[in-house]
């Protein structure tokens, strides 16, 4: 958490403005649970094909992963392209892959349909090899989308050095599709999207309960009851106990960030092209800059400390004078951290949990992309799209995350605070 109060330094810096909260309707087609990407672009969509939707939220939009993450626009999930086909089969794993990979244009094409202020950049993202492993998988990766004729470059040791600035990393996979926003401008962004096409949104309160009905659903919220012949909860990994045991269907891990005060000229060498990177390692790091001329480092993990002499700041001062020694002494103005849903599999899941209650859940770090994608998609099955058409089946029952996914992903998390803890 930032300073009074303020969230990340993406809150603190969007242009897209906070707006007024409205008053609970009585009845809507469609109650939406939470002001994130995922409940935004639901009620974007559904309100553009003639839904009354409402989203309620419990804090402030984009509060959640929405205002917190790195803010890379990527395509395709966690898995490799042919790990997804493996997992998905022949039928739904190619449809998957399709619109998972033109997430990133669905983005920027909302972007500027509608004229978000987010400081969007369409000049790729990286992903960078840590070590020969990552370069290997980096490598298998490369030809897994080549094959399907997507523009991806795999970038030798020479090649990333120039994008990045920095010998750090072995090589990297430049994905042309991608690009970065400033996360909290793309969420109010939305928001005021949704807003013009009729939806509305209620910020500051809380669903306390769900109750069916015959006509569909009625929502307990702490400012009064709203019918809805369907509800969508679109909280991922802010998901609480409001549906028993849906939280249980994922692993939370945290990941935090800081971000310097704006380094002007010192930079000019630095990500000069303004990708964002992300690594192969297990306790991953990422870097990029923002349009005020910031470098923001994060990494898995919560912020330990204030911003002069906390263990956060430590680490994220070594990592960027390792990486790039002729940038010399840095401030650190912002230090921010917060959660993303893992499933065992690295897959999202659409749920039907009862009768017209939907929520895609476990984004894998990719919610940008994946929300938006599964609003629209839940828009449409909802006006009448056929099922078949979702990038994934939808399922009625949320699994439990195994054992095994939750110890992994535990000492991951462990692992990057003993790493802290031991500069």
């Amino acid at each position: 958490m930032g300073q009074d109060g303020v969230i990340s330094l993406w809150d603190q810096t969007a242009q897209e403005r906070p707006f007024e909260s409205v008053t609970l309707p009585a009845t809507v087609d469609l109650a939406i649970v939470g002001g994130g990407y995922t409940g935004l672009s639901t009620a974007l969509h559904a309100a553009e094909a003639g839904l009354s939707a409402h989203v309620i939220e419990a804090h402030d939009i984009g509060h959640g992963g929405s205002g917190r993450n790195v803010g890379l626009v990527n395509a395709g999930v966690w898995m490799p392209p042919s790990a997804v086909l493996a997992a998905l089969g022949p039928d739904r794993g190619p449809l998957f892959l399709r619109r998972f990979a033109d997430g990133p244009a669905m983005v920027f094409d909302l972007i500027e349909r509608h004229q978000i202020r987010c400081e969007a950049t369409r000049t790729g993202t990286i992903h960078a090899a840590h070590a020969p492993a990552g370069l290997r998988d980096l490598s298998a990766r490369w030809r897994d989308w080549a094959q399907m004729g997507e523009p991806v470059d795999l970038l030798d040791a020479d090649a990333m050095a120039q994008k990045l600035g920095s010998r750090r990393y072995m090589g990297g996979l430049l994905d042309h599709r991608a690009g970065t926003v400033n996360p909290m401008g793309y969420a109010r962004g939305l928001a005021r999207a949704a807003r013009a096409a009729g939806a509305g949104i209620s910020t500051g309160v809380r669903v306390t309960g769900l109750e069916q009905t015959g006509a569909g659903w009625r929502v307990q919220t702490d400012a009064g009851p709203i019918t809805a012949r369907a509800v969508v909860l679109g909280t991922n990994a802010y998901t609480d106990t409001l549906w028993p045991g849906l939280k249980r269907s994922f692993t939370p891990i945290w990941y935090f960030q800081l971000a310097t005060e704006p380094l002007g000229a010192r930079i000019a060498g630095i990500l000069p092209e303004g990708q964002g990177v992300w690594d192969t390692a297990p306790v991953m790091r990422s870097i990029r800059r923002d349009g005020a001329g910031r470098l923001i480092i994060g990494s898995m993990g919560r912020v330990h400390g204030d911003l002069t002499h906390g263990l956060s700041q430590r680490w994220a001062r070594r990592e960027l004078a390792r990486m790039f020694p002729a940038l010399g002494p840095v401030r650190f103005a912002e230090a921010w951290d917060g959660q993303i849903a893992m499933t065992p599999d690295h897959l999202p899941r659409v749920h039907e949990l009862a009768p017209g209650l939907y929520t895609p859940i476990g984004y894998n770090g990719r919610g940008i992309t994946t929300g938006t994608i599964f609003g629209q998609a839940i828009a449409g099955l909802l006006t009448g799209r056929d099922a078949a058409a979702l990038p994934l089946p939808i399922t009625s029952v949320a699994p439990v995350a195994s054992a095994p996914m939750m110890r992994r992903v535990y000492a991951l998390g462990f692992a990057a605070q003993q790493f802290l803890r031991s500069l």
